[in-house]
């Protein structure tokens, strides 16, 4: 896991929600999704509540709260459609 990777949240309050990895450590990883998590309060999850998946997001994405809801809502949509 590395920073700007997108993950879902398998579990919590936050179950399904789409979040893009700030920082990762051994067992926890720090997410943002620029509305209810921003970049300034991101959240720590345990990595084994996260599935991963392959979409990443560059530097850019993750520079503000809105290019990286931006971001997330583009990829969200990608899966809606039936993409990972």
């Amino acid at each position: 896991m590395e920073r700007g990777q997108i993950v879902k949240s398998l579990a919590g309050r936050d179950a399904g929600e789409w979040f893009a990895v700030v920082s990762a450590g051994e067992d926890f990883a720090l997410l943002a999704n620029g509305r209810e998590r921003p970049l300034e309060r991101p959240k720590k999850k345990r990595r084994k509540h996260l599935a991963l998946t392959s979409g990443m997001l560059d530097e850019e994405a993750l520079r503000s709260n809105r290019s990286l809801r931006a971001a997330l809502s583009c990829f969200c949509e990608h899966c809606d459609e039936g993409g990972k």
